[in-house]
């Protein structure tokens, strides 16, 4: 842990968010900030472009691709890379200016693109997704860098995401209106501004080393303990439900999905007494209004703000591990809503709920981490788990890519995952306390184990 708060700092005048502009984390802040905006403003672009209104089923395809490319750098990054990254000095803060610089360039092309309905769009998005990933692993590493103790992590964690929160709705508005007077590609010059403003902060993040030995046996003793992997494990569905919700109401508010219009197919029947049903009176009426991805957009913004700003409050009076199984009710709650609620309503309640409960579940999942592995360096740990992560989120965010589905489908997916992860993790906590080893999920490499132990020939007696 590298302490960077100067002597004396607590005594200074702070912002109204508790940001200290004379402290390393305020250049930390506001390249997150900058950087969600730059978001936003990236989300309009392809809300009023090509990539809102071709085909659905035709781009599934491509979209499938990019997902299985987007992997590729977290599997180059954590085990390779990042290792080395994290031993430089400044690595990691080389890739977050990186990052934002790739966002700028990016979206630059995407002015001509998405202006002109050029097919260019989609690797231009695809570009965007990486770039954006790989800062979220950059911004794991850092922020313990900049903090004072471990006791101001998750107070650190939670102040970034209240201000991404909060950029995402500023930089919504004037987003709108140029959308409105230019179009998708002079959002697209906008968004290329802020991401170009967001390199320019980020140099002023502190030149650190955020891991300058290779870790030892106690570090990854730490990290692989019951404690720590059962909530990774929880942390990870809640990754995985953020990243299916997130194509799925992609989709659904392109058109691609269907919702069974019962009242249509009612009133249809009781015009026709002979039982004859149209198949066009029980499917949705076309595309959902543009209007929708913003109430979408919305709701995630103030579920992701209401996430970071009570989980502090509730986790003074509760355990983190409690935190984290509310979190994971909270999904569950929002798949039942998603389920019953057809339309917009149920969709707003889905994204709201999903959005609470991962950033509710990131502060309790930190807070664990700096509990139960206090030798362990955090930068470094926080790293790997967020590569491991957004692997996940892809993951999730890949079937409702490959299988077309409607909307209340996807909540029960998202009521059965969750709920799942939730009795797993009841089940852990219940054997931790009785000081018994959790039950483990099988892995990949586990399960190669055994079959080659089952196929190894036995010695004759």
């Amino acid at each position: 842990m590298v302490a960077m708060t100067e002597p004396g700092s607590t005594s200074r005048s702070r912002s109204r968010f508790g940001v200290d502009p004379s402290i390393p984390f305020s250049g930390l802040a506001l390249t997150h900030v900058l950087a969600t905006g730059g978001d936003a403003l990236v989300a309009l672009v392809l809300a009023g472009s090509l990539f809102f209104s071709v085909d659905p089923s035709g781009a599934r395809w491509r979209i499938a691709l990019y997902l299985l490319f987007t992997m590729a750098p977290f599997a180059i990054v954590g085990p390779l890379i990042g290792p080395a990254m994290d031993r430089a000095k400044g690595g990691r803060r080389w890739m977050l200016v990186g990052s934002t610089v790739g966002r700028a360039v990016v979206a630059c092309a995407m002015v001509v693109s998405a202006g002109s309905n050029s097919l260019l769009l989609f690797p231009e998005a695809f570009f965007m997704l990486v770039f954006a990933k790989s800062y979220s692993v950059a911004k794991a590493a850092i922020v313990p860098t900049v903090v004072h103790s471990d006791a101001e992590l998750v107070e650190a964690n939670s102040k970034l995401q209240l201000l991404a929160g909060l950029a995402a709705f500023a930089a919504g508005i004037p987003g709108a209106l140029v959308l409105l007077i230019g179009g998708p590609g002079a959002v697209a010059g906008l968004s290329a501004l802020v991401f170009l403003a967001a390199s320019f902060a980020s140099l002023r993040v502190p030149v650190t080393v955020v891991a300058a030995e290779e870790e030892d046996e106690q570090e990854k003793a730490e990290l692989r303990s019951a404690g720590v992997l059962s909530a990774a494990s929880a942390m990870g569905t809640l990754r995985w439900v953020v990243g299916f919700v997130t194509f799925l109401l992609a989709f659904a508010l392109r058109g691609a999905s269907s919702e069974t219009g019962l009242g249509m197919a009612t009133g249809h029947l009781l015009q026709n007494p002979d039982g004859t049903l149209e198949t066009s009176a029980v499917s949705a009426p076309g595309v959902p209004p543009v209007w929708h991805f913003g109430v979408i957009i919305a709701l995630t913004g103030i579920g992701g703000l209401l996430g970071a700003a009570l989980a502090p409050i509730i986790r003074r009076h509760l355990r983190e591990e409690l935190l984290l199984l509310g979190a994971l009710g909270l999904a569950v709650c929002g798949g039942l809503a998603g389920f019953i609620f057809p339309g917009l309503v149920g969709q707003a309640l889905l994204a709201g709920s999903v959005a609470m409960a991962a950033a509710s579940g990131k502060q309790a999942f930190d807070a664990v981490v700096q509990r139960d592995a206090p030798d362990a360096n955090r930068g470094r740990s926080f790293a790997r788990f967020e590569s491991r992560f957004q692997v996940i989120w892809v993951l999730g965010a890949a079937v409702p890519v490959l299988i077309a589905m409607p909307t209340r489908l996807g909540g029960a997916i998202v009521m059965a995952v969750a709920a799942a992860a939730a009795t797993f993790f009841s089940i852990s906590l219940s054997a931790m306390r009785k000081g018994q080893v959790p039950p483990r999920l099988p892995t990949a490499k586990g399960i190669t184990k055994t079959v080659r132990r089952a196929r190894k020939p036995k010695n004759p007696a």
